[in-house]
């Protein structure tokens, strides 16, 4: 019977188009949970109540979905998956918080997202086209933007915000409340206790800046000229010995650095409450 299951899910996740939601017989799932159109739940998953699964969704067998948890469309759950479980933080005292999840999201094999805590909204957010490879965890009150990688046995504290297409490494531990920025790279085993500002890479234990992210600037598309730009801030905030209000005071008195990709980056770094990875 188990094997049967398995084989089901996995023809059900790589071959098979979705016509019909699909229940495996031996998931456990709560009369007050919602299951999408042509989503798919596998050999012993668990999921609870107060959860919203949306269409097209792929629940991997052994997962578990505890709720409140609602998860949009397009997501893919693998084996051992646990997304909505209470928040690893002492001060917890079992409030109903949330974890909110996008659309087209992977979540691998023994991946860990937690509901929030109190000290914020209440909502730990993960949101569009992520990728979170096997034993990453996300943190409660952690904020993931849209299209970021999370590579393996990466570890996300609370409060931890990761823009738009940041790229984390494996092995690397996140610091609560540090904030990385657009495009960011994070160097595989990274400890980061501070901002990383868009478009940059650090590396190492304490991580330290490396330089630009170049070959992920050109990845996304940033034209030649865009990425000038981006390299001519970086070494007014970076690499000439300025005070960041001296640096910021020149980006801003300079007509030409008026792209948006340009405010992405002061404004992160005017934000920036950790103090920024140098």
């Amino acid at each position: 019977m188990i094997d049967r299951g398995l084989a089901v899910i996995d023809r059900f996740r790589h071959h098979a188009p979705m016509q019909e939601t699909r229940i495996h017989p031996t998931a456990c799932i709560d009369d007050r949970a919602e299951i999408g159109e042509r989503s798919r739940v596998g050999a012993y998953a668990i999921v609870g109540p107060d959860v919203s699964i949306g269409d097209d969704c792929v629940i991997g067998p052994h997962a578990v979905l505890e709720g409140p948890l609602r998860l949009g469309p397009d997501n893919d759950v693998a084996a051992h998956a646990t997304l909505g479980l209470p928040p690893q933080d002492t001060g917890y005292q079992g409030e109903p918080t949330a974890l909110e999840i996008g659309a087209g999201n992977t979540f691998r094999e023994f991946v860990t997202v937690h509901r929030a805590s109190t000290k914020e909204d209440g909502v730990t957010r993960v949101g569009n086209n992520n990728l979170l490879m096997a034993y990453s965890h996300v943190g409660h009150d952690g904020q993931i933007g849209d299209g970021v990688t999370i590579s393996n046995a990466s570890q996300l504290a609370g409060h931890v915000h990761v823009d738009d297409q940041a790229t984390i490494s494996a092995v690397c531990g996140i610091h609560q409340f540090v904030h990385i920025g657009r495009l960011a790279m994070v160097g595989g085993g990274a400890v980061v206790t501070r901002d990383v500002a868009p478009y940059t890479l650090v590396a190492g234990n304490r991580a330290r800046l490396r330089g630009l992210n170049t070959r992920g600037l050109a990845r996304a598309g940033l034209s030649a000229d865009q990425r000038r730009d981006v390299r001519r801030v970086y070494d007014l905030v970076f690499r000439r010995g300025h005070s960041l209000d001296t640096a910021l005071a020149s980006i801003s008195a300079d007509a030409e650095l008026t792209r948006p990709e340009i405010e992405v980056f002061t404004a992160f770094i005017r934000a920036s409450r950790r103090g920024l990875t140098r």
